[in-house]
């Protein structure tokens, strides 16, 4: 069985990230959702639990911690070319995200950043290929 990561964030509204996220083309595994959490789907493997606050409070004996005062974490998406890099991020932005940072363009790498309704910072990068057989 391949290594699975399963995201954990909080969030304020759970049916408003919901929607937030099926608006961008992404579906939720109806085995791991309901009034207290959602799965969100990226792949087969990769997975990010939204947890009312509440719920994810149970998970931790520390504070959690206003995502829209601190960093507690930037999540990284894999693109497939730099047009999807765009989709992702102009999408986001359509569906009631915010910009978090300003586009990177490297050339052999090119990203764009989001805020999610929570403020959790999305980056969505696109990497040439050729770069990467380099390594």
């Amino acid at each position: 069985m391949p290594q699975m990561i399963f995201v954990n964030l909080p969030v304020k509204d759970l049916e408003k990230s919901k929607t937030f996220w099926t608006r961008l083309g992404y579906s939720f595994s109806p085995q791991f959702t309901d009034e207290n959490a959602a799965c969100l789907v990226f792949s087969d493997t990769i997975f990010a639990m939204l947890h009312t606050g509440p719920h994810f409070k149970e998970f931790t004996r520390k504070d959690v911690a206003d995502a829209s005062a601190t960093t507690e974490v930037i999540i990284a998406l894999s693109a497939g070319s730099r047009e999807k890099v765009d989709e992702l991020a102009d999408g986001a932005l359509e569906a009631g995200g915010s910009p978090a940072n300003e586009t990177q363009d490297y050339g052999f790498m090119y990203l764009r950043s989001f805020q999610d309704p929570d403020d959790h910072i999305w980056e969505v990068t696109w990497m040439d290929p050729k770069a990467v057989e380099g390594q």
